[in-house]
C-alpha cells in the first residue's frame, strides 16, 4: 500500500537544523528569497512543522505506475557469501525512469504546474534525476531542461537519449548558453563539470525566466520529505526490524528516504537499529569535509547552506557514479550526522563495481553506480557476520537499475577502471574559499 503521507523527520529531531542564509545579510532566508526559483507550496514544505504533510491524490494517481515497490530478501546473495545474515533491499528501479528520483520529481512537476510554471530547469549527474524530472513534466505538460555535468553526459548517452525520449532539452554542463557555464569553459575548455557548475547553470536560467522555475533532486528538506515513501513502505513490508540499515549518499535523498522513517521509531524508542551513510573515496563530504555555511553551487547563485562540504569549488574526479558527485550534503542529514543520529564510511568505486557485479550475479539485476557503494558495504557486513556468526538483519535501498550504466561495467570487466584517491591539498585549497 502507497502512503498518504510524506514525513518530515525535523519535529522529531532533538535540536533544529541551521537555517539557510542570504549570502548578502547572513540573514534567514524567507519565502520572498526562495520565490524566484520554487513554487509556494514546495517554500513550505521545506519549513513545514508538521511531521505528516498529505500526498495530493494527482501524485498518487502517478505513484501507482510503479509504487508500492518490491522489498526483496536476498536469499541467493545470501547464500553465495555463505553468511547468516539476513538482507533485504528495497528496489526503485521499477520507476518508469529507472530509479527513486521519480518520488520527488513527480510532486515537483505537480506543484509547479499548479502555480502555472511552463518551464522548469534542473541538473543532473548521472541522469537519473533528470530522466525522472523529464518523465514528472511529461505527465503535467511542464517544459523540462537538464543541465547534465559533462563527465557523465559523455559517459552515459542513452540516459541523455531517454531525458530527450520524454522531452527534454539537454546542455552538456558547462554549456555556452549560460554565463556561469561560459565562465568555466573560458578556464577550462576541457572541464569533466561537477553537480555544482550545472546547478548554477539550472538556476540561472532560472531565474531569469519569468514563468520558469528551478527544481532539485536532492539535498533539500522538501525532497527529502518526498523520498520518505521508500521508508513507510519498507516499515509495513519487513518481516522483522533491521539491525542495521546502509544507504549510499551524494545529496542524501536516497539515504534519508530509507532512514527517516526508521530513526523516527528509533527516536521514539521503538528500536535500536544503526544507520550508516555510504560515500564514494573521490568525493567524501561526510567524512572528510567540514561543517559550515557553503553555497550549494558554484558560481554562489543559492543561499548559504550549514552542510558537510568540501567547497563550493570542488570538482570531484570523473567517477562512474555521476549522482554521488556533489560537493556538499543535505543540510538536514548534515545537521542529523553532527547529532551522532548515523554513521558514515566510504568506498573506492572499484570494489563498488566488484559488489555490483556479484548483485548481478545472484540477484539478477544490475544496479547502478551509485547503490554499489551501499552493496559493497552491505557484503562487507554480511562476511563480518560469517566470521562472527551473527546473524544480523540488513537493509539496503537498491535505489536505481544500472542499464544505461553498462559503458562503465565495461569499463571494470575489461580491468580499466581506476580508483582516484583525493589528495588533501585539494580538499584543503576548495575550503579556503568557503564564504567567509
Amino acid at each position: 500500500m502507497i502512503p498518504s503521507d510524506w514525513y518530515n523527520i525535523v519535529p522529531d529531531l532533538p535540536a533544529p537544523p541551521p537555517p539557510p542564509l542570504h549570502p548578502a545579510t547572513r540573514e534567514p532566508v524567507g519565502p520572498g528569497d526562495l520565490a524566484p526559483l520554487f513554487p509556494m507550496e514546495l517554500i513550505g514544505q521545506e519549513v513545514s512543522g508538521e511531521r505528516f504533510v498529505p500526498i495530493p491524490q494527482e501524485v498518487l494517481d502517478v505513484y501507482r505506475l510503479w509504487r508500492p515497490t518490491p522489498l526483496i530478501r536476498a536469499r541467493r546473495l545470501e547464500k553465495a557469501l555463505g553468511t547468516p545474515a539476513r538482507i533485504y533491499y528495497k528496489y526503485e528501479g521499477v520507476s518508469p525512469a529507472g530509479s527513486h528520483k521519480a518520488n520527488t520529481a513527480v510532486p515537483q512537476a505537480y506543484y509547479n504546474a499548479r502555480e502555472g510554471v511552463r518551464l522548469l530547469t534542473t541538473e543532473t549527474g548521472a541522469g537519473q534525476w533528470g530522466s525522472a524530472l523529464a518523465f514528472a513534466c511529461s505527465q503535467f505538460d511542464v517544459e523540462c531542461q537538464v543541465w547534465m555535468v559533462r563527465a557523465s553526459y559523455d559517459q552515459k548517452p542513452y540516459r541523455r537519449s531517454l531525458m530527450q525520449v520524454y522531452g527534454a532539452t539537454v546542455h552538456a554542463s558547462p554549456s555556452p548558453v549560460t554565463g556561469s557555464g561560459s565562465k568555466v569553459l573560458a578556464d577550462d575548455p576541457d572541464s569533466p563539470g561537477s553537480l555544482g557548475i550545472a546547478i548554477s547553470e539550472a538556476v540561472e536560467v532560472a531565474a531569469a525566466t519569468p514563468d520558469a522555475r528551478y527544481a532539485l533532486g536532492s539535498v533539500l528538506n522538501h525532497v527529502l520529505m518526498h523520498q520518505t515513501v521508500i521508508g513507510e513502505e519498507a516499515l509495513r513490508q519487513l518481516p522483522e526490524m533491521p539491525d542495521l540499515v546502509i544507504g549510499c549518499t551524494g545529496g542524501g535523498s536516497n539515504f534519508a528516504g530509507l532512514t527517516f522513517p526508521f530513526l523516527r521509531e528509533k527516536l521514539a524508542g521503538r528500536i535500536r537499529t544503526v544507520f550508516r551513510a555510504v560515500e564514494p573515496a573521490a568525493c567524501p563530504s561526510f567524512t572528510r569535509g567540514v561543517y559550515a555555511y557553503d553555497f550549494g553551487d558554484t558560481a554562489g547563485l543559492t543561499p548559504l547552506l550549514k552542510m558537510h562540504t568540501l567547497g563550493h569549488g570542488f570538482v570531484p574526479d570523473p567517477i562512474h557514479a555521476g549522482g554521488l558527485r556533489y560537493h556538499g550534503m543535505s543540510p538536514l542529514l548534515s545537521h542529523m550526522y553532527e547529532l551522532g543520529l548515523f554513521e558514515a564510511v566510504t568506498r573506492a568505486q572499484s570494489e563498488c563495481f566488484e559488489a555490483g557485479v556479484r548483485f548481478a550475479r545472484t540477484e539478477g539485476i544490475v544496479p547502478a553506480p551509485e547503490p554499489t557503494h551501499a552493496l559493497a558495504e552491505t557484503i562487507a557486513e554480511a562476511l563480518l557476520c560469517r566470521e562472527s556468526g551473527e546473524e544480523k538483519v540488513i537493509l539496503t535501498a537498491l535505489c536505481g537499475h544500472g542499464h544505461f550504466d553498462l559503458g562503465a561495467y565495461d569499463r571494470y570487466l575489461a580491468g580499466g577502471l581506476e580508483d582516484y584517491t583525493l589528495p588533501q591539498d585539494r580538499i584543503e585549497q576548495a575550503l579556503s574559499e568557503l564564504p567567509g
